[in-house]
């Protein structure tokens, strides 16, 4: 008996997908990805013709890294599994990281407030109403010896996810380090430091973006010299997709900002292969599993050949795309919370997937609140039971040479070159930010999004589908309203007891610093030892830098 099997995808959709389309048609007419590409009913060795699996795969940690950065991937070590936390006060923060590390976590990743991220202490008449209430306050070297207390920064890793005042941080961090009697070339972390997706889909920035390109600049100047094993930059999608892109625009946007800051360190003199190993990403991991793998495959395939092609460098590690990934805050619902677990789980599936070096899972009551104890540790079950129950660790990028994944790889790859061709001819990220291009297509795609969602041509379970009436209130993490009183009188009484004058000298000497063309950071770490409050040094660089205004984005 022969048994009929066709020769090709062509022959298939016209003998047994069309006898099957009369008996029970697909459930839509056309079936797309977040970023609108088209998905085929079959993808088959027809979509790959042009495919070539030596240089558009390779082996892992050989270029083009599509494969991963590190040839063992998960096999050698887990990814690092963070936890974003930090609320109230220092004192508060801390017993929270002591609970987290406690319970398996591997690296802390800081969220601060938002006077914190603007450069404001905590006694300052704008930080009224937010002290404490995103992230943790730290005003003073006082308030990071607290939130960092009886924690071993010899051994742990600690991510930091500031921007506009990170040289400050990072500052505060290394003199923490000096008190503690770690040496500063031990450090292991990250700052995020990545303004440019400040002025495109956040707004915590301070300075124009020349000066703040000047400080990143000086950041990876110092850590090149002084902290090896610090990451220096977290170039962010992440927060370009919470602002409402597509999965293409977050990449392209991401990497035409990192081009940029790679373009700033070039013409301040330094060597490429100084600082690129340094750099490091910063991705989310969205609701679409299998784009979502493509995504982070695409990116590291492009960062090779833009640092390998573009900028000449030499060393593999400037090629390697090494990322952090958080699963999608805004996929969140108050609706049904419990929903989120699942949405998170499948969320870091894609990630580990896609090959991330580092993640954090979000907790269920984050559309509500900061999260509890125990949906934080729900949140990091979740990973550990990826890591040591699910057996995705065991190989080494599994979905590699899956016909779809291979052609969605390419597909997001073309759409996002594309992209960084038209910011290229706008004169680059900065410009390009200037003029409103990266803001006005993320709006369009915004607006696109809830257009779908508000027509149901979009699902969310339990928000336009699946909906229910009367849901139990859950218990949410309350801050406590006296917190802010506290840290305020708190600043107050740093500065009646330090040393006021040699304050000043060193404000002053920053100051002088950059009107001129020395790098800040030393000068930064010792205005922090003297006590200087993180609201002071911001004013310093604001009296010789000025402030940036909002940036209107394109119509």
């Amino acid at each position: 008996m022969d048994i009929p099997m066709s020769n090709n995808a062509d022959e298939w959709r016209h003998t047994t997908a069309k006898i099957a389309h009369t008996k029970s048609k697909e459930r839509q007419a056309r079936f797309t990805t977040s970023s609108n590409i088209e998905i085929p009913d079959l993808a088959s060795e027809e979509d790959l013709r042009e495919f070539d699996p030596h240089t558009q795969l390779g082996y892992p940690g050989e270029f083009p890294f599509t494969r991963g950065v590190h040839p063992g991937m998960y096999r050698s070590r887990f990814w690092t599994m963070r936890q974003y936390a930090g609320f109230g006060t220092a004192e508060e923060s801390n017993k929270r990281y002591h609970f987290l590390l406690s319970q398996g976590t591997t690296g802390l990743s800081v969220a601060f407030d938002l006077p914190t991220q603007m450069g404001y202490d905590a006694d300052h008449p704008l930080s009224e109403g937010e002290v404490g209430k995103v992230g943790v306050s730290i005003s003073s070297l006082e308030d990071m010896e607290t939130l960092l207390n009886g924690l071993p920064l010899d051994r742990i890793s600690t991510s930091m996810t500031i921007n506009a005042t990170a040289s400050i941080l990072l500052s505060l961090y290394i003199a923490v380090a000096k008190k503690q009697g770690v040496p500063i070339h031990v450090l292991s972390g990250t700052i995020q430091n990545d303004v440019l997706k400040e002025y495109i889909a956040r707004g915590t920035y301070i300075y124009p973006p020349q000066h703040s390109m000047r400080i990143i600049t000086d950041i990876f100047r110092y850590c090149a010299d002084n902290l090896p094993r610090w990451n220096t930059i977290s170039i962010s999608g992440y927060h370009i997709r919470e602002a409402g892109s597509t999965a293409v625009q977050e990449i392209a946007f991401t990497l035409s900002n990192a081009i940029s800051y790679i373009q700033g360190a070039l013409n301040a003199g330094l060597n490429v292969d100084t600082f690129a190993g340094q750099l490091s990403f910063f991705f989310n991991s969205h609701n679409n599993l299998l784009e979502e793998v493509a995504k982070f495959r695409a990116a590291r395939r492009m960062w090779a050949k833009i640092m390998h092609d573009r900028f000449q460098a030499q060393d593999p590690r400037s090629m390697m795309l090494r990322f952090h990934t958080q699963t999608a805050g805004s996929t969140l619902t108050a609706q049904q919370p419990d929903n989120n677990i699942v949405r998170t789980a499948y969320q870091a599936l894609a990630a580990v997937l896609g090959g991330t070096q580092s993640l954090h899972t979000n907790s269920k009551d984050e559309a509500l609140s900061l999260p509890t104890e125990e949906s934080a540790r729900v949140a990091l079950r979740t990973q550990q039971i990826l890591a040591y129950e699910t057996g995705i660790a065991d190989a080494v990028d599994p979905l590699a040479g899956s016909y779809y994944i291979e052609h969605l790889t390419d597909a997001i790859e073309q759409r996002a070159w594309q992209y960084i061709e038209k910011i290229d001819a706008l004169g680059g990220s900065v410009h390009a930010i200037e003029l409103g291009f990266m803001q006005g297509e993320i709006e369009q795609a915004a607006y696109s999004y809830q257009l779908a969602l508000e027509k149901q041509q979009v699902t969310v379970i339990g928000v336009n589908r699946f909906v229910q009436e009367h849901e139990k209130p859950p218990i949410l993490m309350r801050i406590d309203p006296e917190a802010s009183k506290r840290q305020a009188a708190k600043v107050a009484a740093l500065r009646l007891r330090r040393d006021n004058e040699q304050v000043q000298q060193r404000l002053h000497a920053l100051k002088d610093a950059a009107a001129g063309s020395d790098n800040l950071i030393p000068l930064i770490v010792d205005a922090v030892e003297a006590y200087a409050t993180l609201g002071e040094i911001s004013d310093a660089m604001r009296s010789v830098f000025g402030e940036q205004r909002e940036f209107r984005s394109a119509k």
